[in-house]
């Protein structure tokens, strides 16, 4: 056993990132979203630029486009980002106990989404109302959690400002090429969550929220690890440091040479 927690810890260290991590979200939000437009009444769980502008678009009447649902939605991201937010005011910068519990509630809401998609099913205005609801708190939180992470370019909900930061980053723009590659990761993994979301929902909606849901738990568990790991090693460099002070301190002089006895 000894020897499988020392493997997982060198594992979690050379391949573990916040960066990697927040880029597995920006997945997740993919396969959420995903759901959201294709089962859900076209409702965005995490991209609330697109609920604000579906809304704005059914005010004018005639179009056919749903309002319970944006609204719900948009209403319901806002209470749990400002949940998240509520819970990190105090939160030391960094992932603490706190990012992983909500974390791991994000991927609870979720499975218990998806579990409710599985047997009461997505059949009636209603049912997909809420579904969405419970999908776009479940961003919310995910999204402050980020916002508290503050993994440069990576919102894990969504890309307009990564877009905007590629392009006017790159040779035809300002020509400074910074964080490019995890500009394009982000992007590139909103999209493949997008795709994997709807081919999943092919055989169930509950299915893909269940995979989502599964990445999530996986971020909150490795990045509780990271975290741990991280601390261990600060701990062990200071106390090596203050041991080494102390020695230093308490070494006698006579005569201006130093003798320490065994």
């Amino acid at each position: 056993m000894s020897g499988f927690a020392s493997g997982t810890r060198r594992l979690v260290q050379r391949r573990v990132t916040p960066l990697g991590l927040m880029l597995a979200l920006t997945f997740a939000t993919g396969v959420v979203d995903a759901v959201g437009y294709l089962r859900l009444d076209q409702v965005f769980a995490g991209n609330m630029t697109g609920n604000v502008v579906i809304l704005g678009m059914a005010a004018t009447g005639g179009t056919g486009l749903p309002v319970l649902g944006p609204l719900l939605a948009l209403a319901c991201f806002l209470v749990g980002a400002a949940a998240a937010g509520r819970l990190l005011r105090t939160a030391a910068p960094g992932w603490g106990r706190r990012c992983t519990g909500l974390l791991g509630g994000v991927g609870l809401v979720l499975a218990a989404t998806a579990l409710g998609m599985a047997v009461a099913g997505v059949g009636t205005h209603a049912g997909r109302a809420s579904m969405a609801s419970s999908l776009a708190l479940a961003m919310g939180v995910q999204a402050a959690t980020a916002r508290h992470l503050g993994v440069k370019d990576v919102t894990t909900v969504v890309v307009t400002s990564t877009l905007t930061g590629l392009a006017a980053d790159s040779r035809l723009g300002a020509n400074r090429g910074q964080g490019a590659l995890r500009r394009v990761a982000a992007v590139a993994l909103i999209t493949l969550g997008a795709v994997a979301g709807a081919a999943l929902c092919q055989v169930h909606e509950g299915l893909a929220v269940a995979a989502a849901a599964f990445v999530v738990l996986a971020v909150a568990g490795l990045g509780h690890a990271f975290a741990r790991i991280a601390d261990d090693a600060a701990t062990a460099t200071t106390g090596s440091t203050t041991s080494s002070t102390s020695s230093s301190a308490t070494v006698p002089s006579t005569g201006g040479s130093a003798r320490i006895s065994g």
